[in-house]
């Protein structure tokens, strides 16, 4: 699905202020290991638009919004250093549609839907044109990043591009990163660099980044470029968005997958009672 049919295929979004989440803090299910916001997509969407210019005005610590799918909760269970970074999140939604269904096997707070990174983004471009709410994309190669920022300003005329830099940087230029991004001072930044690196950076450089909410996104980018094609929509939906990934890109992804998902499916199990 190409980022103009997914365009063509979301509902309004609710008002700010009145939509769920807004004003409120919405429960949290816990699904294999993870507190998990039930939060809606679109009501993910109207909190980050609202929340996020008005904690960057107001210079408060930024709120770090991290998301969990089926190699999320692998990872956690298995990397201590990624467990500690994640453990740091104010917000963690499902991104996996496994989560979301798991959240409605044992009985506590159902997921309301499944909140793709992607989907996420794509959804928020226009309303966030109109409200003038600002980005700045980190992450992706040059090429790919510069190829998303001028994707992204068709798609949404008057978006508020604060500014992009790409995922690849040594660790003596990282203030240097950070000074970039402080002198643009978005209120969403997204940071694309992949598990467990974007989660690490985010932490690292909470107190140091002026930005109203800090969002990762794995390989967001490419998705809005095309070098990753998205399954189709029904696929999407009934949870085998993993399955055409692994068929379209076998060499990064199938052992990811292969390994990843039974052990998830696992620690589902065994945290099935919270």
């Amino acid at each position: 699905m190409s980022v103009e049919q997914a365009l063509a295929h979301r509902q309004p979004l609710p008002s700010p202020g009145i939509g769920p989440g807004i004003g409120n803090e919405a429960p949290v299910a816990h699904v294999g290991g993870l507190p998990v916001s039930t939060l809606s997509l679109d009501a993910l969407i109207a909190k980050m638009l609202v929340e996020a210019p008005l904690r960057r005005s107001l210079e408060q610590q930024p709120l770090l919004v991290f998301d969990a799918n089926g190699q999320g909760l692998s990872m956690n269970a298995t990397d201590p250093e990624f467990r500690a970074n994640l453990a740091q999140a104010d917000l963690i939604h499902a991104d996996g549609q496994i989560v979301v269904a798991a959240s409605r096997w044992f009985g506590g707070p159902p997921i309301a839907d499944r909140s793709s990174t992607t989907d996420m983004f794509i959804d928020s471009l226009k309303p966030a044109a109109d409200a003038q709410v600002s980005y700045y994309l980190l992450g992706g190669e040059e090429k790919v990043n510069a190829a998303c920022a001028k994707e992204i300003l068709a798609l949404a005329p008057g978006l508020q591009l604060a500014g992009r830099r790409n995922g690849f940087w040594k660790p003596e230029e990282e203030d240097a990163v950070i000074d970039a991004i402080n002198a643009a001072a978005p209120d969403v930044l997204w940071v694309g660099t992949g598990k467990p690196r974007e989660q690490a950076f985010c932490v690292r450089n909470r107190d140091q980044i002026k930005a109203g909410w800090i969002v990762t996104c794995g390989g967001l980018f490419n998705y809005i470029t095309g070098d990753y094609p998205r399954a189709p929509l029904w696929m999407q939906k009934s949870g085998f968005e993993w399955l055409h990934r692994m068929a379209t890109r076998p060499k990064e992804l199938a052992w990811r997958y292969i390994t990843t998902n039974p052990h998830a499916l696992w620690l589902i199990w065994k945290h099935r009672h919270g």
